[in-house]
């Protein structure tokens, strides 16, 4: 009785052991790379949600399931952790303007092009700052100036961020002549300015009473402005 107990017990302690093995646990360590992309990415949800002030350093350690600590491995302090999660929003919305790009029905007629192209840049940021709010703002509250303006982190699917979008689309108009060389110069700024504003204003001022479509109608006539103004 003492053996056959003896074996039950050891046959028992076994299982258990292998039980344990094969149950898993909480995540403690990632292959590198994996929670550099892990904290990040609950960053990007957190931003959805409400921008950069939702964005919390210790929420998004806890979600990645690692000690706070473990952040600074990959982000120096919060700020580097929001710069980055701003150019992963400004690499959203550099695919949603290419999604517009890429419906357009190009012609023989250089001027069509160009000025389809530059209506679509301006749209594609309209419907971004529309369908993704949170990340919009996230997107250009957090650099200083443009020298991050061309960072391939910032990129969408065709290797140009948002501004090189824009520029590729004034030098479109250039080449078209419905743009003179010598009014070339920071156009980005002033066409920029005009559909940011509009956005913002839609988003968090007094024009945040339009609703869908009346925002889509003023958004499209701003465009033409813009066009005629550069």
């Amino acid at each position: 009785m003492y053996t056959l107990n003896t074996q039950l017990w050891t046959v028992s302690t076994s299982m258990n052991i292998t039980n344990k093995k094969n149950t898993p646990s909480k995540r403690s360590t990632y292959r590198h790379g994996d929670l550099y992309r892990t904290l990040l990415e609950a960053a990007i949800q957190m931003a959805k949600q409400g921008g950069a002030d939702a964005i919390v350093l210790r929420e998004v350690t806890r979600q990645a399931g690692v000690a706070p600590n473990a952040a600074y491995r990959h982000f120096a302090d919060r700020n580097a952790l929001l710069q980055a999660v701003s150019m992963a929003a400004q690499s959203s919305l550099a695919n949603v303007v290419e999604d517009e790009i890429s419906q357009i029905k190009e012609t023989h007629n250089l001027l069509e092009n160009a000025s389809a192209r530059l209506r679509a840049v301006g749209t594609g940021y309209l419907r971004f700052a529309r369908i993704e709010p949170g990340l919009f703002r996230m997107a250009f509250s957090i650099h200083n100036d443009l020298s991050n303006a061309a960072n391939p982190a910032s990129a969408g699917r065709s290797g140009l961020t948002p501004y090189q979008l824009l520029g590729s689309a004034l030098d479109m108009l250039v080449k078209a002549g419905a743009l003179p060389e010598e009014r070339r110069m920071s156009a980005e700024i002033f066409a920029w300015s005009a559909v940011h504003g509009f956005a913002m204003l839609t988003l968090e001022g007094p024009l945040r009473a339009l609703d869908k479509t009346q925002a889509e109608v003023i958004g499209q006539r701003l465009i033409d402005m813009v066009e005629r103004g550069l």
